[in-house]
């Protein structure tokens, strides 16, 4: 593992050198401002005489893509906004409606989302060629901007999605306030990067991506040099291996901290260093002892253009029960695993990650991109001989812009899961998506 953190921090020092210049604005840069001047203002109050400029409407529409955490599915500006006729707060509210369709040939997997964890284990009968479709990912938000003499800037943003039960249940994803440096609400948490994360047709992206949304208190600051940096105390969640007669789980007492420092040398482009620390408690109920184990995870993310029409996109992160807070081992109960030597006792988990990216803007309209990641488990003897090693993660796809606020995109999926016995198994998608946002 040292020899892969020593390839990406290689990697990522070197992508300011290998940069296009600040100064010149990349295809993918040209798609995103298609979409800043595919709006209708409606100014609210005061006359024609009092309209702000040109300019002012501007600044503000490009204040609803400033966004550290925002990630490629997010839903663009909405296309109607409210905006005072003095230019200091506007509001939207929009959306984006997503349609997905896939077909799994051979090994089939459970489920919309493509993930290595969830591979069938042996090719039967009951798991080959499935065909599906979901409506996941379909959102509305609304989000207010503005500016006050007494308080500074201030954003409110709340986001929901249909993403629950077969993609049709309708939760609440994000709900927050900021006020110049402080964020507080249910938000992107401060270890995520998902501008770091290469585009994908499938809604699950590359495998341990680690973007989530978790409820915080997060100071942000960016400075004049282009570094930034978050530190942010979070609400805590977990899951173990807990059977109730051996080990059960403790209420949490401590939150999770969180912080990253990011620099970014033009618009879109960046190298971070993000970390998480979590407290997990349990009952040993065969000794009647409480433990506090320490989870970690330190991640180091880019997204740079070498050239304009290229975009590199890299994350990968190592630790210690981290891994459950988002990507594949969320589908089980990694946080805590048993000690097959003493009962009553669970072990954390050592685990690393990564993934690498590429992405190329044939035009504003056309794109594509292709993705390989792994996630591996490293568990030390005794472990379950059935528990989950490592999977691999594969995607390539194309998009195109019908419009500024129409898409569609094709995608091939390719993803193997790996037992600590040796066990192991291969799935294929194909999949296709059409999204449009209002």
């Amino acid at each position: 593992m040292d020899t892969i953190s020593r390839r990406l921090l290689g990697l990522t020092l070197g992508a300011a050198a290998l940069s296009v210049s600040a100064a010149s604005p990349t295809v993918r840069q040209e798609a995103q401002d298609s979409l800043v001047a595919d709006h209708h203002v409606m100014i609210i109050g005061g006359n024609e005489a009092q309209k702000p400029s040109s300019d002012s409407i501007r600044s503000l529409i490009e204040n609803f893509y400033i966004d550290q955490f925002r990630n490629y599915q997010d839903p663009a500006a909405p296309y109607f906004l409210f905006m005072s006729h003095d230019a200091n707060m506007a509001m939207g509210v929009g959306g984006v409606v997503r349609m997905r369709a896939y077909y799994d040939p051979g090994n089939s997997m459970p489920g919309a989302s493509f993930t290595p964890y969830n591979v069938p284990m042996g090719d039967t009968p009951l798991n080959r060629n499935h065909f599906g479709t979901t409506p996941s990912g379909t959102s509305l938000f609304l989000r207010v901007l503005g500016r006050n003499s007494r308080i500074g800037s201030y954003q409110l943003y709340i986001q929901a999605k249909f993403n629950g039960y077969q993609g049709r249940d309708f939760k609440l994803s994000k709900a927050y306030a900021t006020i110049n440096d402080w964020t507080v609400g249910y938000a992107t948490s401060t270890f995520s990067d998902g501008s770091a994360i290469a585009p994908t047709v499938d809604a699950n992206g590359s495998t341990m991506s680690m973007d989530f949304s978790a409820l915080l208190v997060r100071w942000m600051h960016q400075f004049k040099s282009g570094v930034t940096l978050a530190a942010s105390v979070e609400t805590p969640e977990m899951t173990i291996q807990s059977d109730g007669t051996t080990v059960a789980g403790r209420s949490a007492t401590v939150p999770n901290f969180a912080a990253m420092v990011q620099y970014q040398w033009a618009k879109d482009q960046h190298v971070r260093l993000s970390a998480i620390t979590r407290v997990l408690p349990y009952r040993d109920l065969v000794n009647g002892t409480n433990h506090s184990p320490m989870g970690y995870g330190l991640q180091l993310s880019t997204v740079f253009n070498p050239v304009s029409p290229l975009t590199v996109y890299a994350i990968g992160n190592i630790g210690r029960s981290y891994s459950n807070v988002g990507g594949d081992f969320l589908m089980g109960q990694y946080d805590l695993v048993e000690n097959l030597d003493s009962p009553g006792r669970l072990r954390t988990v050592p685990s690393w990650s990564y993934f690498l990216g590429l992405g190329y803007h044939f035009s504003h309209k056309v794109s594509a991109s292709v993705t390989f990641g792994q996630a591996r488990n490293m568990t030390s003897a005794p472990r379950a001989a059935d528990g989950y090693k490592y999977g691999l993660y594969g995607a390539a796809n194309v998009f195109y812009n019908i419009t500024p606020r129409i898409t569609v995109g094709a995608e091939a999926n390719f993803g193997r899961r790996q037992n600590f016995d040796g066990d192991h198994a291969w799935a294929r998608r194909v999949g296709a998506m059409c999204q449009f946002s209002f």
